[in-house]
């Protein structure tokens, strides 16, 4: 009965080992997977033809040119050049013209127009550090006593009582594409030295990478 139980207890042990091995190689190839369908569907258009361009020139190749895996693979790669070419392109003045031209466009559509700024702004945001405040804090969350790691947003003024208020983003665990938007006032926040980096690392490993220490100021 001993060696029954002795056996179990190592079965379980050397499952739950094994399962925490592999489980950050499963996320990896998840988030991996994830953005290879998104490549693969944006580029699959421009890499069919392209496929049936050297088809139509090389009759010999079909055999080879038939295969899906041939057609994700030039998808993707399709996908990416195409990422290159913009950002090269963006990153000139002519680019940029065409780009205030787009947005011209877009700002004719009502609800296209509100998305695209909003993302737009999103972007812009957190590649900036907000002025006089840190980026990433600490909040009060779910209710006091609690403390969850937050980003501000950007800060503005309560019109009523002249307060200063911060919009902080609280990602969720493991997942910090999804998250919280809080109104919180800046005083009731705490500064941090963490960097961006270490705060999505942090939030995505459910606390597992958190830094050794995490200096805090008192409040904002």
């Amino acid at each position: 009965m001993t060696h029954k139980r002795s056996f179990w207890t190592g079965f379980q042990n050397n499952l739950l080992a094994g399962l925490l091995t592999i489980t950050p190689l499963v996320v990896v190839l998840f988030v991996f997977e994830f953005f290879l369908d998104i490549l693969s569907e944006a580029g699959r258009p421009l890499g069919d033809a392209l496929i049936d361009f050297i088809d139509d020139r090389f009759p010999r190749a079909t055999p080879v040119l038939a295969s899906s895996t041939l057609h994700a693979v030039t998808a993707v790669v399709v996908a990416l050049l195409a990422l290159y070419t913009i950002g090269a392109i963006a990153s000139r003045v002519v680019g940029q013209q065409l780009i205030r031209y787009a947005e011209l466009l877009i700002a004719r559509i009502p609800l296209v127009q509100s998305i695209y700024s909003a993302a737009k702004k999103l972007v812009t945001v957190v590649q900036q550090k907000p002025d006089g405040t840190a980026r990433v804090v600490l909040i009060e969350f779910p209710h006091p006593g609690l403390k969850a790691v937050g980003l501000v947003m950007r800060t503005f003024t309560d019109a009523a009582t002249g307060q200063e208020l911060a919009a902080v983003f609280v990602p969720t665990s493991p997942n910090p594409t999804s998250g919280y938007l809080e109104i919180a006032p800046i005083e009731r926040l705490v500064a941090t030295d963490m960097t961006m980096d270490q705060a999505m690392s942090m939030v995505v490993s459910g606390g597992a990478t958190a830094p050794e220490r995490i200096t805090t100021g008192s409040m904002l």
